[in-house]
């Protein structure tokens, strides 16, 4: 059966405890701030989409203009996309030129991405295939390679 507590405490225990459970707090406080900050010694970027992209690219439109360079095929136009790319959301951009930027680091280029999938899969030879790889976009495309790059890890 559960028993009742007193409120019997002496003044030597309770002196005790308080002083005790004061000093450990601040020291469990202490070692999270100091392992945050690490992260935040680096750029630290705002949290809003829209301050980021100031911040990183100067405007929608300079970053619609960069990325519609990356995103056009060989033979297709760079100002219908850039017209699509005005209208889309900050968060969508910044997602794109993520994607922009590891491909032109890991590949260099989308023919290059390509090329790489179409030896992923074994297909170098296919022209029907490569043609129909060349219509994908590219955040597409580098899903693709990348999970041909985690199965040949596995």
């Amino acid at each position: 059966m559960a028993t009742k507590k007193t409120g019997k405490t002496t003044d030597k225990t309770a002196a005790k405890a308080k002083p005790a459970a004061k000093a450990k707090a601040p020291a469990k406080k202490a070692a999270p701030k100091a392992a945050k900050a690490p992260k935040e010694a680096g750029e630290s970027l705002p949290r809003h989409p829209k301050a980021r992209l100031v911040k990183l690219h100067s405007g929608k439109v300079e970053l619609a203009k960069s990325l519609a360079k990356s995103l056009a095929r060989e033979d297709e136009d760079t100002a219908p996309i850039e017209d699509r790319l005005r209208t889309a959301s900050n968060s969508q951009l910044l997602r794109l030129q993520k994607v922009v930027d590891a491909v032109q680091a890991k590949f260099g280029g989308r023919a290059k991405l390509i090329e790489a999938i179409s030896t992923f899969e074994k297909k170098s030879k296919d022209k029907d295939y490569l043609a129909k790889l060349d219509t994908l976009p590219l955040p597409n495309l580098f899903d693709l390679a990348v999970a041909h790059e985690r199965r040949a890890r596995a």
